[in-house]
């Protein structure tokens, strides 16, 4: 035992130090990425195996340049990076294992905008065993292990030779450009530890420039004084094709599906995750650049303006009354926080006591946010049974995953059809439901869970979102030309129809109602 300690404890040299890690890198981290290859290059066999073997090439010998010259450079400092790198490699591994994710940009934005109590649902003995075996014991041999540095001239000759052949290699493969850029997502996206380096720079140099002001938008005015309220409610990870309201199999808008004057319309996302689909919702277009939003430029005009939210993630809101579900638990502290009726609580309470005529409501919900989904909803709307109680059990039996889904689905139906009574019963005030989800969600579909893909990339069950109104009898009426799926942009044209704002701003081509009568 001794013998083999002392030769585990051999000291390498710097060379053989950064050989090691290099190839383990690939063998541990990178199998999705040549798998991707070998699935999608149009090559005939013996061309993909040249493709292939040059990327092999070329991942080792950066990785060994990388490593060579952090430890060369910087010495204990490269020994903590290269550990570090290990268990970050580790974890994006294992998330591309097992729910097929692409660590691009809007993955790393997702990382940063996701609170402890969302994160800690994916904890699991196989994500912690993972990352100690393939993280945390690899990350110790770059701590601890031996290395002789070597000098200066041996740092030129091997980091030259390292440039020089995967200059050589690249340029062998220059006819695989076309397919490079046709696939840079996916092929960046897997490729470890570059995808998540590359792309949290990226994501700097976003919020860096997003630090702007929002732009305002042209001053609106209300043009009547008619008590209106607009309740619009979004929702979290909602996809279409569960909604009974679309056509689904299954019961799942059992009192919605009742409900005289719902207006259901075909909707897309602009995105797959939660950041920019709320901010589409909001925007009166869709921009990269930060315009004032719904509820700040409803409430600048001189509307009420509330939001709610059990959820996170939202571009900059700047009203007076911004509540959390930890604010809302105290407000109400016999409704659980854990699920979305805390922010449907006193909603007629605080319409009637308004001080103003124009209300704007704004409930951003969490109702159906993976991993797990039974976590969601009480026991009671436990209706689809048995259930998955995580994505990773679902990844098993897709169809206990989709019994969770679907009570969450069942839940909301609930929560907004007692909006809708709500309303309903509030007869000396016109007012509007609207619900509209920021993103859809796979459900196992082609190996697919959750969301966040790319848009390019994703499936139609991440962007094809429910979207549908209802409103108090003589309020507005609906267009009849309007196209046949309509984009989360109609929402900020809409509800200033609704409150009767009248804007610059204002595009009536993303109104889904006819002017009102003079």
């Amino acid at each position: 035992m001794k013998k083999l300690i002392k030769t585990l404890r051999k000291p390498l040299s710097l060379f053989a130090f950064s050989c090691v890690v290099s190839i383990a890198t690939l063998l541990l981290y990178n199998i999705p990425f040549f798998n991707y290859v070998a699935n999608n290059s149009n090559e005939s066999t013996g061309g993909k195996i040249f493709l292939l073997a040059s990327l092999v090439v070329i991942m080792l010998v950066l990785n060994f340049m990388m490593t060579y010259l952090l430890m060369f450079l910087t010495r204990i400092v490269g020994r903590i990076l290269l550990a570090i790198l290990s268990i970050i490699n580790a974890t994006a591994a294992y998330f591309i294992f097992t729910y097929s994710v692409i660590i691009d940009a809007t993955t790393i934005e997702n990382v940063f905008n996701t609170r402890y109590s969302e994160a800690s649902a994916f904890f699991s003995w196989s994500l912690w065993l993972f990352i100690l075996l393939a993280g945390l014991l690899p990350a110790l041999f770059c701590l601890l292990h031996p290395v002789v540095y070597g000098k200066l001239k041996q740092l030129a000759i091997w980091c030259g030779s390292s440039l020089l052949v995967v200059l050589v290699v690249a340029g062998l493969n220059f006819n695989q450009m076309l397919f490079v850029s046709q696939h840079d997502t996916e092929l960046g996206g897997l490729l470890q530890p570059w995808s998540y380096i590359v792309n949290t720079g990226r994501l700097a140099g976003f919020y860096f420039e997003g630090k702007a002001e929002e732009i305002k938008l042209p001053d609106g005015q209300i043009t009547d004084q008619e008590k209106t309220v607009v309740v619009l409610v979004i929702g979290e990870s909602a996809r279409k094709a569960n909604f009974q309201l679309y056509g689904y199999g299954r019961d799942t808008n059992p009192l919605l599906s009742k409900q005289k004057g719902l207006k259901v319309f075909q909707a897309t996302s602009c995105a797959t995750y939660t950041t920019a689909g709320v901010k589409a919702i909001l925007e009166p277009e869709n921009s990269d650049d930060l315009y004032e939003l719904l509820p700040n430029y409803a409430f600048r005009t001189g509307a009420d303006v509330s939001w709610r939210s059990t959820n996170w993630g939202e571009p900059p809101i700047h009203i007076d009354e911004y509540l959390t579900d930890d604010e809302l638990g105290v407000m109400f502290p016999d409704e659980p926080e854990a699920y979305d009726a805390i922010l449907f609580r006193g909603l007629r309470e605080r319409i009637e006591s308004s001080p103003k005529n124009k209300v704007l409501i704004v409930l951003h919900t969490s109702t159906s946010h993976g991993p797990k989904y039974a976590d969601k909803y009480p026991q009671e709307f436990e209706y689809y049974k048995p259930v998955a109680h995580n994505v990773e059990e679902g990844e098993k039996n897709v169809a206990l995953l989709v019994n969770a889904y679907d009570n969450t689905i069942r839940y909301t139906d609930f929560l907004l059809n007692g909006l809708v009574n709500t309303l309903r019963s509030m007869t000396d005030w016109r007012s509007a439901m609207i619900f509209i989800s920021d993103h859809g969600e796979s459900l196992g579909e082609s190996g697919m869970f959750m969301h966040g893909l790319p848009m390019k990339l994703a499936p139609k069950e991440q962007y094809e979102i429910p979207f549908f109104v209802w409103m108090s009898n003589d309020f507005r009426q609906y267009k009849s030309d309007l196209p046949a799926v309509l984009e989360q942009h109609y929402i900020f044209h809409s509800v200033l129809n609704l409150l009767s704002i009248q804007s610059p701003a204002y595009n009536p081509d993303y109104d889904i109602f006819k002017a009102p009568k003079p």
